[in-house]
């Protein structure tokens, strides 16, 4: 671009302009070239990670249907300051009525029986009652008070808690999954935990981060010298044996499940085996399916190639001559690979680490088919609360509070690793 300058003015191009703003132009110009070229990523970024993420975060704590269904009875209820064991007067009795009759004559009234049937056992029924009872209702031929008609429905209508459970759940937005997600729930005493019997999420939990990390643990033990026999070969060689490890890529997840199911059963191919050899008796079989046994081993074998991976892209880039400078400096083979391979390999181990854990915890089809009971994880109870009892909410925060475990154990691995040293290669 050719430019003059006057004696008394600013650089400027041939056709006049300031040479500052031409080139402000143009990088104006680059910029928005840049942009729309990583438009099309930011979008699908958006709308397939970001958008259902916050949609999560978002149903976690969303609770509309009380408010939507009683709109004049909520507020009042807000206000009502009760005593212990008192139900609520006249004028919450009478809005309660005439939202219930609309409510049962748009067949909205059990969506929030059912909503409020996550707190506490039975509302469901009793809304659908109180909905039949009302739908015919005349304000006209009432024969005796709100509160009279009311508590003349069903008996449960007498427990001041049922009025409490309304008036806690009246607000746009609420706490209560958060609190089913770690077994507990709000009482008359506040919060509290779930009897014994029923804690089950937490202890979820517990087993789903240990069976990760057991996972995880024995993929490094399998892969590490795999990878290392890949990476020490001819290139030739190597790649017709890595074609052995992306094998399982091109078979279905469902169908390398079903195999371990032929595999672990008690009548199943290992059992058989072990009989025929004389090892275990006939009635001595091993339980190696529907159990936490199952569930490992299944994964092991889905995630191995997960941590082969990393573990060969990074080996691959270790130069023989490290070995060779530490054996000549009288170092022997145990400890040359001590002190100078292996830790030239701590990126992959990160690496391969990290992604077979994230990918551990949040499986579900295969510990649906081979744990049974004791061998499913959380990821199991959230595909159920999406797809069988509906209950979006609880689903939503126990999917919050894995991905806040998630991203704790990542920023622990930042502190102690350091995430800048884990590459794939």
């Amino acid at each position: 671009m050719s430019q003059t300058q006057s004696s008394s003015g600013p650089l400027t191009t041939a056709d006049g302009v300031s040479l500052k703003v031409s080139l402000n132009r143009a990088l104006r110009k680059r910029k928005i070239t840049a942009l729309l070229l990583v438009a099309p990523l930011f979008l699908f970024i958006l709308l397939t990670f970001l958008g259902p993420i916050f949609d999560m975060l978002l149903r976690s704590v969303e609770n509309k249907v009380v408010v939507q269904v009683l709109p004049t009875t909520a507020p009042l209820l807000k206000e009502w300051d009760a005593s212990p064991g008192e139900l609520p007067d006249e004028a919450i009795f009478k809005a309660f009525v005439e939202d219930a009759h609309v409510a049962s004559v748009d067949k909205t009234i059990s969506r929030l029986g059912k909503r409020l049937n996550y707190e506490k056992t039975g509302m469901s029924s009793l809304f659908r009652k109180t909905g039949r009872k009302l739908k015919k209702f005349d304000a006209d031929k009432l024969e005796s008070s709100y509160t009279d008609l009311v508590l003349g429905i069903d008996k449960k209508w007498k427990d001041p808690e049922n009025w409490q459970l309304i008036k806690r759940e009246g607000g746009a937005y609420t706490s209560s999954y958060y609190w089913a997600a770690v077994d507990a729930e709000i009482g008359v005493d506040g919060v509290q935990l779930k009897p014994d019997e029923q804690r089950i999420y937490m202890k979820l939990l517990k087993r789903t981060m240990w069976l990760s990390t057991l996972i995880t643990l024995l993929t490094i033990v399998l892969g590490y010298p795999i990878a290392y026999l890949l990476a020490s070969l001819k290139t030739k060689t190597s790649n017709m044996l890595m074609i052995l490890v992306l094998l399982p890529f091109w078979t279905s997840l469902l169908v390398r499940t079903s195999s371990w199911i032929a595999l672990l059963q008690r009548e199943g191919v290992i059992n058989d085996f072990l009989v025929g050899m004389g090892l275990i008796g006939d009635d001595g079989r091993l339980a190696m399916i529907h159990n936490q046994v199952g569930t490992v081993v299944a994964m092991t074998h889905i995630l191995l190639p997960f941590m082969i991976l990393p573990l060969f892209s990074v080996m691959k880039t270790i130069s023989p001559s490290y070995i060779r400078a530490a054996r000549s400096m009288g170092a022997t083979s145990f400890t040359a690979f001590r002190r100078v391979y292996f830790p030239n390999t701590m990126a992959g181990i990160g690496a391969g680490g990290i992604l077979v854990f994230i990918l551990a915890i949040g499986y579900y089809i295969t510990p649906a088919l081979v744990g049974g009971t004791k061998g499913t994880l959380i990821s199991n109870f959230i595909a159920y609360h999406v797809s069988t009892s509906l209950n979006w909410g609880l689903a939503a925060a126990l999917g919050t509070i894995l991905l806040m475990v998630v991203l704790v154990l990542y920023i622990l691995y930042d502190k102690i690793v350091g995430i800048d040293n884990m590459k794939l290669g």
